[in-house]
């Protein structure tokens, strides 16, 4: 990939895209665009065409997505899979239309069955139900998956597909309504500990198990896949390690600094028991994460301070 190289990021500006930002311009990759949702409205697909005609990026990375925990998802099921469809449908197509040498899909681990024998192999998409909760975000993800192997297939494209475990990073969103379980963690614990707080509620048995990788990582590992790889099979991209959701809210509790004590709210959803990806193939291609989860959430903690000072 040249250095000189027109590389078009959608969804630039959200946790994961600025971090693939920071990451290839550390490369030295200066030439990178990007449009916010109000310049361009990757849901219209007359709007997508029209960009791609004029920009005509070399490369494309599309890590926009509309987004959410379990209540967004339960609650917007709709949404979720009609925004996610329409984004990565008209990127695609547009992709190929246009000439794009490389392009890189970025889904979910969400896109396995929720009862996979772990840790979870690439090969294991479509070999049972989904879980309930993000079963539209899953659909949508899996349908870009499949375009980029179907498009492969019978143009020719060199279309890539990654699947991240959990990530968690600066820029994260820390909306106590619709986060994922990290970030909302954080702000919880904060929170607690400037009101004094005897206690934090935790959605939840604390028992199932997840495994969380540090965007920046993340990052690393895509630029590392749209140089080292050009296969049909998505990879997978994780740490390989996994933690229950109460060792993760003892990590957090103990790095923001809160004594008080956590208590489980069992009246709402685990979720998925556990998710485990197994990221040997991710490793053949000779890429290994670098940050372990603590080192990550003191990270991330520590911009959460600063980005809170300067609103205040």
């Amino acid at each position: 990939m040249e250095l000189g190289a027109k590389i078009y990021i959608a969804g630039h500006q959200g946790m994961v895209g600025s971090a693939i930002v920071r990451n290839l311009e550390s490369r030295g990759y200066m030439n990178i665009i990007g449009r916010t949702s109000s310049e361009l409205d990757l849901r219209k697909q007359a709007d997508v065409e029209n960009f791609f005609e004029t920009e005509m990026p070399d490369y494309v990375i599309l890590a926009a997505a509309k987004v959410g925990g379990i209540h967004a998802n339960s609650t917007y099921p709709a949404e979720f899979i009609y925004d996610n469809l329409m984004i990565e449908a008209n990127i695609i197509h547009a992709a190929h239309r246009y000439g794009v040498k490389k392009l890189l899909f970025l889904g979910s681990s969400c896109i396995y069955p929720k009862l996979c024998e772990q840790p979870i192999k690439e090969e294991y998409l479509l070999t049972g139900p989904l879980e309930e909760t993000n079963e539209a975000y899953a659909i949508a993800k899996i349908t870009g998956i499949e375009l980029c192997k179907f498009y492969r297939r019978q143009y020719g494209d060199d279309f890539i597909s990654a699947m991240p475990t959990n990530l968690y990073g600066i820029n994260d969103n820390f909306n106590l309504q619709n986060s994922h379980v990290l970030p909302a963690l954080i702000r919880k614990f904060h929170e607690a500990k400037l009101s004094g707080l005897e206690e934090v509620v935790m959605w939840g048995t604390g028992k199932p198990m997840r495994e969380f990788l540090y965007v920046d990582d993340l990052a690393d590992a895509l630029s590392h896949l749209l140089l080292n790889y050009n296969e049909e099979s998505h990879v997978n991209i994780g740490t390989g390690e996994d933690v229950t959701i109460k060792e993760l809210a003892e990590t957090v509790k103990d790095v923001v600094g809160y004594k008080g004590k956590i208590v489980n709210d069992l009246t709402k959803p685990d979720g998925t028991p556990r998710k485990l990806l197994n990221v040997d193939l991710l490793h053949s291609t000779g890429w290994k994460h670098s940050v372990e989860l603590k080192d990550g959430i003191e990270k991330v903690y520590n911009w959460y301070l600063k980005t809170i000072e300067k609103r205040m």
